[in-house]
């Protein structure tokens, strides 16, 4: 039986991919700034060499793993938005958020760790809010949908609203991982049911 050969472009894509899951498994369990290009090399079953073959740096590495995340949330998110409109998809895909207590906790915790990273390193924070950017044009896209069909005026554009929504669900996420007594499943859906009910009160 013959054996199929891959291309030289599909064996860098396989090898890239590797180190892009090893990564994504070793930021999650032990944070950004703990987890080091050798062990995740080891992990994917590669030299250290092939991580700098792929990747500038271990920053450049952790986009990868973001940029993968961030495109299976946004079409994720898109699904449930064409699935049942913006009304309740927008309430829906904040309930999820809430809803995935525990499962991401370790995400969350290096997605801020990096994020302060990112902060205090200039030359990231445009990569970071490109691809942080990206989950947030869908729910403003949604937002003008929503005012649309209602006839509301908003009282800011749909982006900067997109993005106060957002930093609002981050913000519970951030409180869950301390205060998870206080900060339930249903607190996210709950506000995002609030704040659309107080633009439904802005019609024309």
């Amino acid at each position: 039986m013959a054996v199929e050969r891959l291309s030289r472009a599909e064996r860098r894509e396989q090898t890239r991919d590797g180190l892009i899951a090893a990564a994504d498994r070793l930021f999650v369990e032990g944070g950004f700034h703990a987890t080091t290009l050798d062990q995740i090399a080891a992990a994917a079953g590669y030299t250290k060499g092939a991580v700098y073959s792929n990747f500038a740096s271990k920053e450049d590495l952790f986009f990868g793993v973001y940029e993968q995340r961030a495109e299976r949330m946004v079409a994720a998110v898109e699904r449930m938005l064409a699935e049942h409109g913006p009304a309740a998809g927008l309430e829906r895909m904040a309930t999820d958020t809430s809803a995935r207590r525990g499962r991401d906790d370790g995400w969350l915790a290096v997605f801020f760790e990096f994020w302060a990273h990112a902060i205090r390193h200039p030359e990231y924070r445009a990569r970071f809010a490109d691809i942080h950017g990206r989950l947030q044009r869908p729910v403003a896209a949604a937002l003008t949908r929503f005012a649309d069909e209602r006839g509301i005026d908003l009282p800011v554009d749909a982006l900067p609203l997109a993005i106060a929504a957002n930093a609002m669900q981050i913000g519970l996420a951030l409180e869950r991982l301390t205060q998870p007594e206080v900060v339930d499943e249903s607190l996210g859906g709950l506000m995002s049911r609030l704040l659309l009910d107080d633009l439904q009160r802005r019609t024309r």
